[in-house]
């Protein structure tokens, strides 16, 4: 007995984008275009350091200093990561729940280059039927002129988004320079493979399938949503009236005739499926491959404005208002994320303007707690570490108090002048004198570590024991 064939997995079906013109495929390329200048240029911006390479922003790994124009970072301060993580979570939960997956449709990294390269293919090989016609075609010289021209550009792409990448954590000019007479280090030559295959197989090839399979967010996004958040939804009691939609023809070319007949206004064109990047029907209902980018909206609103009629047929609205009740969108959850959004916000920036320009920690050596000096007087030593976090010199200053009697020996060293960035490690020795009965007193002493020069800053006070032996 033959049993049938389980397909577990879907053949994709291919996908050919129409172009369309509207206010949203204008803000699509806007924010495309300033995202690509930021991103490719923004290696190659100066930014003068007398310790560091002249570059505006650079993670600087081996260093272990993270360069973003004024603002140095160092490991220390890898909490700042851990703010600005929990800050863009919060602000993605915010936006979602107002108006649905807009980051999706204009803001992420897969939606930016893959419309670059859908640009690069409509360039080459024409309008949709037009790369219809070339794929189901065979392979003769126009076929493999434009895909060759195609492949060729989208690779350059890739290429030229690897090196960039890679030009963040390397100066980019000597990168470039290294990279192309073989001098780089491997990790550069990997990274930039690893990004130029990344884009090509994701931006090119893979495209849609990337956000409906690959994305986790795809999956939850729905449990964000609520009746008032914005989505781009199809007015169906509009567009189908009581007996459906259907197309222009004879008796139904104005909508008091369509009107008439029970139709609605959608004319049954499909040009938001064919502009939809995802190769969905926003007619059937909100789904979850819908990234939000509204070309679609530009679309029906195109034919709207060529028949004349009301635009809004396709358009950002909430469930809420297309069952015609009021949208509400200051509701608790939304007040709690921008409250929380804030806070999280105006916190990373206090910590940063209010960050200190050097640090200093001061560890008691253990081996041993004290050494009892021939005079009965009492010695305990210390390690001092001082780390300038400023790219200029500064001079620093250590002096002691609250110890009685107390007195300070670094070999000279009490005032330092440290170069940019400099990290170093000092020896300190507190001395007490012998008191009344051979013995020395032992408590707690204070270290003061001031910016003397370069720097303006609170004092860092650390204090800690100082041990002597117990009275009999």
């Amino acid at each position: 007995m033959s049993e049938d064939t389980v397909q577990l997995y879907q053949k994709r079906i291919p996908i050919y984008p129409r172009s369309v013109k509207g206010r949203f495929r204008n803000l699509k390329t806007g924010i495309m275009a300033l995202a690509y200048v930021v991103y490719f240029l923004l290696p190659w911006l100066r930014w003068d350091r007398p310790n560091a390479p002249d570059q505006a922003v650079l993670y600087d790994l081996p260093g272990r200093h993270f360069y973003i124009f004024g603002l140095t970072i160092q490991v220390q301060d890898i909490f700042w990561l851990a703010g600005v993580l929990i800050i863009f979570a919060i602000l993605l939960f915010f936006v979602t729940g107002l108006a649905g997956r807009v980051w999706c449709g204009y803001f992420c990294f897969q939606t930016l280059w893959t419309d670059l390269y859908m640009m690069i293919e409509h360039w080459v090989q024409g309008e949709r039927p037009a790369r219809m016609r070339l794929d189901k075609g065979p392979w003769n010289r126009e076929k493999i002129v434009k895909r060759g021209a195609t492949y060729g550009l989208w690779l350059l792409v890739a290429l030229w988004t690897g090196v960039s990448f890679t030009a963040y954590w390397v100066d980019a000019p000597t990168l470039v320079v290294e990279l192309l007479t073989g001098r780089a280090p491997y990790a550069a030559y990997f990274t930039t493979f690893f990004l130029t295959a990344t884009t090509f197989v994701m931006a090119g090839l893979a495209r849609e399938q990337v956000c409906v399979y690959m994305c986790p967010y795809a999956r939850f996004q729905s449990a964000m949503f609520d009746h008032d958040t914005l989505i781009i939804s199809y007015e169906q009691q509009r567009g189908e009236g009581t007996k459906g939609r259907a197309k222009l023809g004879k008796g139904l070319k104005t909508r008091e005739e369509r009107q008439a007949q029970g139709v609605g206004d959608c004319i049954d064109c499909g040009y938001c499926v064919q502009v939809c990047p995802v190769g969905i029907d926003i007619r059937n209902g909100l789904q979850y491959q819908c990234i939000s980018c509204a070309l679609c909206i530009d679309a029906c609103d195109a034919i709207m404005d060529n028949q004349k009629w009301p635009r809004g047929l396709i358009r950002y609205t909430s469930e809420n208002a297309l069952n015609g009740r009021k949208t509400t969108l200051l509701k608790p959850k939304t007040v709690g994320y921008g409250v929380i959004l804030t806070a999280a916000t105006a916190l990373l920036m206090w910590s940063v303007l209010t960050r200190s320009p050097y640090t200093g920690t001061v560890e008691q050596i253990r081996q041993p707690l004290y050494t009892q000096l021939s005079d009965g007087g009492i010695r305990n030593t210390y390690e001092v570490k001082l780390n300038n976090k400023l790219t200029a010199p500064m001079s620093v200053g250590i002096r002691i108090e609250g110890l009685a009697g107390a007195t300070l020996d670094m070999d000279g060293m009490e005032r330092i002048e440290l170069t940019p960035q400099e990290r170093i490690k000092l020896l300190a020795r507190v001395q007490v004198p012998p008191v009344e009965g051979g013995k020395a007193a032992g408590d707690k002493v204070t270290f003061v570590i001031e910016a003397l020069a370069g720097a303006t800053a609170e004092p860092i006070r650390r204090e800690v024991p100082f041990y002597a032996p117990a009275s009999n």
